[in-house]
């Protein structure tokens, strides 16, 4: 038997938008300037910007057209921000020779399963979103719309009100299907958003089971999922694990698990997957992300310094598994500190004077070989 074939992977990195949002609005735009150019030029290829959202509920995003008007977009990368309501894509209009407009032969149709954070997130309740499906179905079919996409928020359980079913996200996809289906628009993708981090890996593995069976046109699938209780990377591994190469997965990350969202309860705590942990994971599965790992880490590293505090990677911090010359000095002392496990990236100048038992130099037959091997390599 050959090996399962795998499905295509899309990385959205939403540092700018998730990860600034939560952060101090004091940030000044030069430095979300710098963090936004090292992005681009990690090999990224689709990044969020921001919101173009009220100042007044979300003073981060303050100087959103100041950061559009500056930045220069990378022609490879796919720039994009977010608008919640009809002055917000005015807005981003202005800048339209810079952002992405997505998929315009797309609908798109959304329902939270919880009613505390929907009116909390976008003062609606989610009656009034189930009533907004007729009309928002109409505007996409006079714009010519020829597949629909339907999303699901909140959708494994809500900090409120307690966990929900797999049967009720069957149900708010089914109303939203059969909807558009009505219409004579197939529905081709399905978008699962967790803003309070219930997800969990067995029931990801099996929702996505229950929607292939039922509806085998699905073909794309998009993850949202915040990781406060540290579940988000194993949801979304369970969830590409479940499809091959017909599908598609597209996976929205933050660099350094930066993400959070103010109106579900976890503060900055709420985070998202760290984009440097997820390329890390794709490339070991033999997913190729066209993504510099190396410049992601100093990118993980500058967003550290422009939000002043710590992140939550595991790679930036003790760097991806050594490949090449890049493994370690045999002879290197104890490494026991932060500080000191960054040798991987700046050298052996930081574990400088740290204990060192080793009387007489380590030699190693397995090295000799390892570098025999490395050199042949090298010259085929």
């Amino acid at each position: 038997m050959g090996e399962r074939s795998l499905p295509r992977v899309t990385i959205v990195e939403e540092v700018m938008r998730e990860g600034m949002q939560i952060e101090s609005a004091s940030i000044p735009v030069d430095r979300k300037l710098e963090l936004l150019n090292a992005l681009s030029g990690t090999g990224l290829r689709h990044i969020m910007v921001g919101s173009f959202v009220s100042p007044k509920w979300v003073p981060q995003m303050a100087q959103i057209d100041e950061l559009a008007e500056r930045f220069v977009p990378n022609p490879d990368v796919h720039y994009y921000a977010l608008a919640l309501n009809e002055r917000g894509k005015e807005r981003i209009a202005a800048y339209r020779d810079k952002f992405s407009a997505g998929e315009p032969g797309v609908g798109v149709t959304r329902v939270h399963l919880c009613d505390v954070f929907v009116q909390r997130n976008t003062a609606r309740t989610v009656a009034q979103e189930y009533a907004a499906i007729p009309a928002t179905i109409e505007a996409a079919i006079a714009a010519d719309v020829t597949e629909a996409e339907v999303c699901v928020n909140a959708a494994w359980g809500s900090n409120w009100t307690g966990p929900f079913t797999e049967e009720q996200r069957m149900s708010a996809l089914r109303h939203q299907i059969d909807a558009w289906s009505a219409a004579g628009v197939p529905v081709t993708r399905v978008q699962l958003g967790d803003p309070m981090s219930w997800n969990t890996p067995a029931p990801m593995r099996a929702q996505i089971r229950r929607i292939l069976a039922e509806f085998p046109q699905i073909t794309r699938f998009s993850l949202h999922l915040h990781d406060a209780r540290g579940m988000a990377l194993l949801s979304a591994y369970a969830a590409m694990q479940e499809l091959d190469a017909r599908h598609d997965v597209v996976v929205d990350t933050g660099l350094g698990g930066l993400g959070g969202c103010p109106y579900c309860g976890n503060g900055r705590y709420t985070r998202m997957i760290p984009t440097e942990d997820f390329v890390h994971l794709l490339e070991a599965e033999g997913i190729e992300t066209g993504v510099d790992l190396a410049a992601l880490i100093e990118a993980s590293v500058l967003a550290a310094e422009v939000v002043g505090h710590p992140l939550w990677g595991r790679v930036s911090a003790a760097g991806p598994r050594p490949a090449g010359n890049a493994v370690y000095a045999m002879d290197m002392p104890f490494i026991e500190t932060f500080e000191q496990a960054q040798h991987f990236r700046l050298g052996p100048s930081v574990y400088a004077g740290a204990p060192s038992p080793w009387t007489a130099p380590i030699r190693s037959e397995q090295r000799d070989e390892y570098e025999r091997r490395l050199a042949e390599q090298r010259r085929s």
